[in-house]
């Protein structure tokens, strides 16, 4: 097999790629094999039917359709080995010489994204200023306030409903007199917005037993975004009946005995959350220094393809300034990649079990998963090299971070390794008991070390030929 590799643009290649006639040969003769044993052929057994007979009954393009698409993946494989091309998805895929006489060779053309080939520089010395991370007795009356609703009770009331009362609402969506929406029993606290547009307005003043009507545009769905005739009927109203701030509410909701050490608790708390704000910002300040610092070209095609499929799954297609929004972060997400990526690479930035476990911990948390359920989802879909991939790019961040000088606008040094983002210990330490009754995850973890973790896209794919066509032309 002889190939050639073309730049198309920075992330782009052409790959052609010739197959001797005697390199195929094995391929077409299994062709042959497999077309003989799946027809039948009168005056001769299955399986035994020779190839001029193959050729006469169903035609020489039958066989090479079968011999190309059963090889192409493999040739082109090597082509992208030989050149050692990363490959981003799908290739293009156009056959321009076909064997359909004897001693022809294959010839294919495959067109492809590529990781862009970069020189990474000196990020050591990066300085960043952030904000400091000051808390305020607001901030802690925040976290009071939210403590003391988990612990409320909620109450018939009689009066006109307002902002922050629970309503039990049957609520109907009509266009041109035709339904096309309706919920019951719904339970709905007034002022959070999480409804339809003009709801909260419409509630306000309602007692048990009202109906209100209004528009509004409907927020998904088919119709998402049509004006829409809006009934609703309340059918219970109740306010929540907050408790009393004393001891007996700290020992309540809390481990402690006193409101003096819950206020403490609360304000260490909101303290830890300022400082983790402050370690964020840095962490994205420190990005964007390093990615102003290297000039990395991506795939136009792949930021089209994931910015059509964002607009798609929130039905806003026409919305121009949007478009332009999720580009640009886009664009933005692809180039940390693939700066992170080659940094990995460049480091030999290892993950160990119990870096894959913490991350498995963090983020089933966020999805509000149990981790060792979280963790045989991934498994089971095949997600533990992904996840092997994302821990790497967050080392190799950190490492960056580690050296960046870091200060807040008040001239004070930040020390990034005082923010404890882990939360509760014991919490924790559950976890992990939990994650060590999963016994396929170190496997499956060994596995994604041995496998080469591609960047984002579907780059292990192979291609499909269009033999069919090209078979018959």
């Amino acid at each position: 097999m002889k190939s050639a590799v073309e730049n198309l643009s920075p992330t782009r290649v052409k790959l052609t790629v010739e197959v001797a006639a005697a390199d195929l040969k094995p391929r077409l003769d299994a062709a042959y094999a497999t077309i003989g044993a799946q027809v039948q052929v009168p005056g001769f057994r299955k399986g035994k039917v020779p190839q001029r007979i193959i050729d006469q009954r169903f035609g020489r393009g039958t066989v090479v359709q079968e011999a190309v698409n059963e090889a192409l993946p493999e040739f082109y494989g090597q082509a992208l080995a030989e050149h050692d091309i990363t490959p981003l998805g799908q290739p293009e895929v156009n056959l321009t010489e076909l064997p359909l006489q004897d001693g022809q060779d294959l010839k294919f053309e495959a067109e492809v994204d590529v990781v862009p080939a970069f020189d990474l520089p000196d990020f050591s010395g990066i300085e960043v200023q952030v904000d400091p991370a000051t808390v305020d007795e607001e901030d802690v009356q925040t976290r009071m306030d939210a403590l003391r609703a988990r612990f409320g009770t909620l109450k018939p009331i009689k009066r006109k409903a307002k902002t922050g009362d629970h309503l039990t609402i049957d609520l109907s969506a009509t266009i041109e007199g035709e339904e096309v929406d309706s919920v019951t029993g719904v339970s709905y606290e007034i002022g959070t917005g999480t409804m339809l547009e003009g709801l909260d307005k419409a509630l306000r003043g309602t007692k048990t037993g009202d109906t209100v009507e209004f528009t509004s545009p409907l927020a998904g769905g088919d119709r998402a975004g049509e004006v829409a005739d809006v009934a609703v009927t309340v059918t219970a109203a109740k306010e929540r009946e907050l408790p009393e701030l004393d001891d007996e509410f700290a020992q309540l909701a809390s481990p402690h005995d006193t409101m003096e050490e819950l206020q403490a608790d609360l304000r260490a708390q909101a303290e830890q959350a300022a400082r983790f704000e402050q370690g964020v910002a840095a962490r994205d300040k420190v990005l964007d220094q390093m990615l102003s610092m290297v000039d990395i070209a991506v795939p136009d095609s792949l930021v089209e393809a994931e910015v059509h499929r964002h607009l798609e799954g929130e039905n806003r297609l026409d919305d121009d300034t949007h478009r332009a929004e999720v580009t640009e972060s886009t664009t933005k997400a692809m180039r940390t990649q693939f700066l992170l990526d080659k940094m990995v690479e460049r480091d030999e930035v290892d993950v160990d079990q119990g870096e894959l476990i913490e991350y498995i911990m963090m983020t089933a948390q966020q999805y509000g998963m149990n981790p060792q359920q979280f963790a045989q989802q991934i498994d089971q879909q095949g997600q533990v090299p992904a996840m092997v991939a994302e821990v790497g790019r967050r080392k190799a961040l950190a490492s960056v971070l580690e050296a960046a000088t870091v200060t807040d606008t008040e001239g004070n040094v930040v020390d990034l390794d005082a923010i404890d983002p882990s939360g509760d210990d014991e919490d924790e330490d559950e976890d992990v008991d939990d994650l060590d009754d999963l016994e396929d995850l170190e496997d499956a973890e060994e596995q994604a070390e041995e496998s080469d973790v591609e960047p984002e896209g579907d780059a292990d794919e192979t291609p499909e030929g269009d033999a069919d066509e090209a078979a018959k032309a």
